[in-house]
């Protein structure tokens, strides 16, 4: 049985990678395999390569052949140059270390640690003629501490929800006085109704 080293393909349409197995020269190319010894993402930039060195030169040694595809992912993790003896390829290319957020956090917060001196870069909102009480309230709350603004809160919604509910009293009280209007305008011609005899009665 000859063996071969493959890329096996996984992923997604458009969105592959490989790992790198060991398998009989006549499965399919995502068939069963003997072995994974490596991975290669070519979608990533630069393109990621691992690869099991020790894995990949017992296999090399065995007698296991590459296919082209395989021999040039080697070729530049170096695995190829040191099982045919060849100069080692150059250093290969690896994705730059992400850098830490926690770090840069604390970074920012240490020179940003005092208040901005420069005024803000987009201009305020213009206050509408309804809403000067409310900026000078909002102006007045920097110099307070929570508790305050909280007191100060509760007093200035309290006339309001004291005007919500003399509205609703009127409006149930105007709805009932509608609604006996109703009932005696209904009832008066029933009264008529019944006062006057039929003509046939009469006779």
């Amino acid at each position: 049985m000859s063996t071969k080293i493959k890329l096996m393909r996984r992923g997604k349409t458009r969105q592959p990678y490989y790992r790198i197995v060991v398998a009989d020269s006549r499965t399919k190319r995502d068939g069963r395999s003997i072995e994974e010894i490596g991975k290669y993402h070519p979608k990533e930039d630069p393109s990621y390569m691992e690869v099991d060195a020790e894995r990949v030169a017992y296999w090399l040694g065995v007698g296991a052949q590459p296919t082209d595809s395989v021999r040039a992912i080697l070729r530049v993790t170096g695995d190829w140059q040191k099982f045919t003896g060849e100069p080692a390829p150059e250093p290969m290319k690896v994705k730059a270390a992400k850098p830490d957020r926690r770090a840069a956090f604390e970074a920012a917060t240490q020179l940003g640690g005092s208040e901005p001196d420069a005024a803000a870069t987009t201009p305020k909102k213009k206050a509408a003629k309804g809403a000067e009480g409310k900026a000078d309230v909002g102006v007045d709350r920097a110099d307070k501490t929570d508790v305050e603004v909280d007191v100060e809160a509760e007093k200035s919604t309290a006339p309001k929800a004291a005007a919500k509910a003399a509205t609703k009293a009127d409006d149930k009280a105007d709805d009932k006085a509608d609604d006996k209007a109703d009932d005696s305008a209904t009832a008066q011609p029933d009264a008529k109704a019944a006062a006057v005899p039929s003509e046939g009665s009469e006779a």
